[in-house]
């Protein structure tokens, strides 16, 4: 038998959640555990019940779905996502990948994703809605581009690549050793071979880099 996936749902409209409950919840493995009409009572009760999933509605009061998420990061609160929007532009899906957002559900298809995108984000797999799929293509184009034009992001290892992506968060080397619990040093040394491998000369050109092609990393 399937585990019991636990979910805290967010939207400001409570005919939407509504709806959404009355979906998800006729599988069985699926159970809300509590639901939010505003980003601060989402993040207050993802918080207090720690649900697998959590599908945030991207716009909402107090918090957007995006300054959850964030703040979730901050606290080291480990659960995955879905974001649920009416938003097409390719800017908020870059944004939501960026985060690291596994699940992009447009609501005018919620009725026949919802379900599969809690399944598939709950084991880890990214789910978007099909209408999306050619952002997903256009993204990973221009990354196979960046790594033709910089043959040296092949030798990065896992943790050399996750700095990378800390960096281009604009984040400092203090602030990365904190959040991979290693010393500012360990991390500097990092960004080190990071600039060797990616032929990157002078103090501030990682950062320009990694800021530049965020969306590609």
């Amino acid at each position: 038998m399937d585990a019991r996936i636990n979910i805290v749902m967010a939207d400001d409209h409570p005919i939407v959640r509504q709806g959404l409950r009355q979906i998800i919840e006729t599988d069985k493995n699926l159970s809300i555990v509590a639901e939010a009409g505003d980003g601060q009572t989402a993040l207050d009760l993802i918080e207090k019940h720690l649900p697998e999933v959590a599908v945030l509605d991207i716009d909402m009061p107090d918090l957007d779905g995006f300054a959850v998420v964030r703040e979730l990061r901050k606290k080291k609160i480990n659960i995955e996502t879905v974001f649920l929007t009416m938003h097409h532009e390719e800017e908020l899906f870059q944004a939501a990948m960026d985060l690291g957002v596994k699940g992009y559900v447009l609501k005018d298809s919620a009725i026949s994703d919802i379900v599969a995108a809690i399944k598939s984000v709950a084991q880890n797999s990214p789910f978007l809605s099909p209408a999306l799929s050619a952002l997903l293509l256009k993204r990973r184009r221009r990354h196979e581009e960046l790594e033709n034009e910089k043959p040296g992001l092949h030798l990065l290892t896992a943790t050399e690549k996750r700095i990378l992506k800390l960096v281009a968060e604009d984040k400092t080397s203090k602030e990365i050793g904190k959040e991979l619990f290693t010393s500012y040093r360990t991390v500097e040394t990092h960004r080190a071979n990071i600039s060797r491998k990616l032929d990157l000369h002078g103090s501030l050109a990682l950062v320009k880099f990694a800021v530049t092609h965020k969306s590609e990393l």
